[in-house]
């Protein structure tokens, strides 16, 4: 019954002329993948822009260009007009249900990039039109029950970079040159693999598996928490000195990091290096809007009158040259969402590498809590509220809709823009990946600002979207408090520098109403600010796989699932705490030693 109301009403919209193909294409697949009342549910017919719809990114000429659709249940089959969205790059539908055949309209789109059907229903052949996607680069349809043989049209897609085949029913010859595609896995079906790639059935080419990693229990959470107390407390002990003579600016670090694997992606602008001397005066100091870990950004004006933010990269020989640090840069610019920058483009020489990005009139959350000038409005609560959710939905984005997915490293206030309505919108992503100090190809650098980065990254210099999560936690307790993460001038009072640490303290002795930033003038809800702080201190767990997803961050503040993860976060901080105690006790460090004093004092139980 659903259906038939859902079909009259989309008839009844047609009656009244409305001629937006990309609605229309979307409400069509709304109604073929049986989405329920509650799902999709402001796709509908009175909201004819489909820019406005959940899930789905449009560029800034109202083009559809990303629908992402993952794990929601649906159970119905893909309608063919989805091959009337010309201009979509990415289509994310794994993880449902969904059966049928893929419609052979799927070749109509030209300008995809990524399609991921994987873990569905999907039945029939694997139609040869998506041979005709010459810019596909991911191609995901494992988990399916796909039959016939592969298309002998993927020989054409040039510019394929990942080929997931595996646990279909598909048989026949795999061509030769699929075997050339970067990464593939055609295992679980019965394809003929004989001779000299007999091998590559069974793994990807890269040798680069994945791995569903089990739950540490509680007392390896304790550990890892203790060595990256004692990290960080090395880490203060050598900076303290200087930052405690009254200069509170952020203290930047490298650790030896991971490797990481280039990813090449699509196109970008490439400035001269004189067309953005000249936009940014020289690169005066006049026009410097902040400074970070990867290097000054500068105000800047193009020839056209167009308002830029130059970001002129420290460090900036990046391994592999000029191709590598290009290729590195056009991943980062496939991410596209309200609430991530844009990136407009670049420049390289050989001494400068120079990222360009539209200028954002209200600057950082940072310089809104911290860096007003006399007269300038305050971020009230709302918009604390407001940035605290824009900036969850972008990192939500980057790690899982993106594909691959992008680790920020670096989240913190300074690092979340505002735009001329106050949205939040997240930069300085994917940048570790662009500088290397070390200058080789097997290694990048941990980049951060000491108080935001997670303790098993300092440890162990390995990142993932939990790093990411951990960062955004402080960055609530900055929203909150206005605050930085790390303040020497407590050392006076108290052995809490760490902000994190000051706050759980409050917290405990029920006293959040002392850190409170006195800006917001009394005016805020209480509950919401508990709501937040519950949720900071969830994001900031030592363990890392007991921090929520940012998806699930996401929910919180919308209301859903918070209280129960707090009851539980409850009862497993006192068991933590004692833990933690018990095993200070067990080390039985000295008093004269510089891990108990700076470690333990400074840094607390985490």
């Amino acid at each position: 019954m659903e259906v038939i109301l859902g079909a009259l009403a989309f008839a009844s919209w047609l009656s009244f002329g409305m001629s937006n193909q990309q609605g229309e294409a979307l409400y069509a697949l709304k109604l073929s993948l049986n989405a329920s009342p509650n799902q999709l549910s402001n796709w509908n017919p009175s909201q004819v822009d489909p820019c406005t719809w959940y899930n789905v990114i449009c560029d800034s000429n109202s083009n559809v260009v990303s629908v992402t659709l993952s794990s929601l249940g649906f159970s119905g089959y893909l309608s063919p007009r989805i091959g009337t969205l010309n201009t979509l790059i990415t289509l994310s539908l794994q993880g449902n249900g969904i059966t049928g055949e893929i419609p052979h309209e799927i070749g109509n789109l030209t300008s995809l990039t990524s399609l991921d059907l994987e873990n569905n229903h999907l039945s029939g052949k694997i139609p040869s039109s998506i041979g005709d996607l010459k810019n596909l680069k991911y191609l995901i349809l494992s988990g399916n029950n796909l039959t016939g043989t592969i298309p002998d049209s993927f020989s054409g897609l040039t510019n394929l970079i990942s080929l997931q085949l595996a646990s279909n029913e598909l048989s026949g010859q795999i061509s030769e040159q699929l075997f050339e595609i970067p990464k593939y896995n055609f295992i679980g079906n019965k394809l003929n693999c004989d001779g000299n790639y007999s091998h590559a059935c069974v793994s990807d080419s890269t040798g680069a598996g994945s791995s569903n990693k089990k739950k540490l229990g509680l007392t390896t959470g304790i550990v890892g928490g203790l060595v990256g107390v004692l990290v960080i407390g090395v880490l203060l002990f050598f900076f303290c000195k200087a930052r405690y003579r009254g200069d509170n600016r952020e203290v930047f670090v490298d650790v030896a990091g991971e490797v990481d694997r280039k990813i090449e992606f699509g196109q970008l602008k490439r400035f001269a290096y004189r067309e953005l001397q000249l936009a940014t005066d020289n690169f005066s100091e006049k026009n410097v809007l902040g400074q970070g870990g990867f290097g000054k950004v500068y105000k800047g004006l193009l020839g056209d009158n167009t308002k830029i933010a130059v970001k002129r990269l420290t460090d900036c020989e990046s391994p592999g040259g000029d191709a590598a640090f290009q290729r590195e840069v056009e991943m980062i610019s496939v991410a596209l969402h309200r609430n991530i920058l844009r990136l407009i483009g670049f420049c390289t020489t050989p001494t400068e590498r120079l990222l360009v990005y539209p200028f954002m009139q209200n600057l950082s959350v940072a310089y809104r809590l911290r860096e007003l000038k006399p007269g300038e409005p305050v971020l009230d609560w709302a918009m604390r509220k407001k940035v605290a959710l824009g900036t969850a939905r972008g990192l939500e984005y980057l790690h899982e809709h993106c594909n691959p997915k992008i680790i920020h490293r670096d989240v913190k206030a300074a690092n979340v823009l505002l735009d001329e309505d106050f949205e939040a919108v997240v930069g300085d992503f994917g940048l570790a990946k662009l500088v290397d100090v070390r200058k080789t190809n097997v290694t990048t650098q941990v980049r951060g600002t000491m108080g935001h980065i997670a303790p098993e990254y300092l440890s162990t210099g390995k990142s993932s979207e939990r790093t990411d999560v951990f960062g955004y936690g402080i960055m609530l307790l900055e929203l909150v408090t206005g605050q930085r993460a790390i303040d020497f001038s407590r050392l006076e009072e108290e052995d809490d520098v760490l902000l994190l640490d000051h706050v759980k303290k409050l917290e405990r002795d029920k006293r959040l109403d002392t850190i409170l930033d006195r800006n917001l003038n009394n005016n805020y809800d209480i509950q919401e600010v508990e709501m937040m702080i519950q949720v900071a201190l969830l994001c900031t767990q030592a363990t890392p796989e007991d921090r929520p997803t940012m998806s699930e961050v996401v929910r919180m503040l919308e209301g859903e699932g918070l209280a129960e993860r707090w009851e539980e976060w409850q009862h497993i901080e006192v068991t933590r705490r004692q833990e933690y105690e018990r095993l200070q006790r067990r080390f039985d460090w000295g008093e004269d030693s510089a891990y108990n004093q700076v470690a333990i004092e400074l840094s607390g139980g985490r």
